[in-house]
């Protein structure tokens, strides 16, 4: 069992401005790919998101502004070469009541929990999307467990250590590699009997 109260890997945030700065999709999903490839170009990044490379640089600048990234020296070719990666290797950690509280969290949290739901729903409907590819997974565990608030804190930081693992393994590595979203939830049932029987049909 978890001797200590499990704790989310990541580097906290505190200030709501980086909230905003990570609720925006772009930006997140910058923090994503260095997250899982490691250090990369803002050319790079472009490529991987199809989008302008003047716009990945606009939003390395904003993620550089508040330090979850930074620029990494000893990656690039010469002084102009600018290349970027996370300044923690296991992302961020978000305490959103914590953040609430402080001036101008509510509304940064607002912005975060909209975009956070509106991601959930992209996330669902591309698993369960009748277009398939050969050579791509797509899986989704949706299973109950009987737990006490230990084995959950046990079984979060196994999550936890899983995917670090993974990412240790693969990340800078060549190949044929493409970026998969491994998206876990683990929470006590959010909807009660009573709630489904009044929202069911005949």
């Amino acid at each position: 069992m978890a001797d200590v109260p499990y704790q989310p890997s990541g580097r906290p945030l505190h200030d709501p401005r980086e909230l905003r700065a990570v609720a925006h999709p772009v930006r997140n999903r910058i923090l994503t790919e260095l997250g899982a490839t490691g250090p990369m170009r803002a050319a790079d990044l472009a490529r991987e998101l199809g989008i302008p490379a003047n716009q990945a640089s606009f939003h390395l600048r904003q993620l550089a502004k508040y330090g979850l990234i930074e620029e990494d020296p000893d990656a690039g070719r010469d002084r102009r070469d600018r290349v970027w990666r996370m300044t923690s290797t296991t992302g961020v950690s978000i305490d959103l009541k914590a953040l609430e509280e402080q001036p101008g969290g509510a509304a940064a949290v607002e912005v975060f929990r909209r975009n956070a739901a509106g991601w959930g729903h992209v996330v669902v409907d591309a698993i369960y999307s009748a277009r398939r590819e050969d050579g791509v997974i797509r899986t989704l565990n949706d299973s109950a467990v009987r737990l006490t608030y230990e084995e959950a804190q046990e079984m979060a930081a196994d999550f936890d250590e899983l995917v670090h693992r993974w990412q240790e393994r693969t990340r800078g590595q060549e190949g044929e590699r493409r970026t998969y979203l491994a998206f876990v939830a683990l929470q006590p049932h959010p909807v009660t009997g009573a709630e489904l029987a009044a929202g069911g049909e005949d």
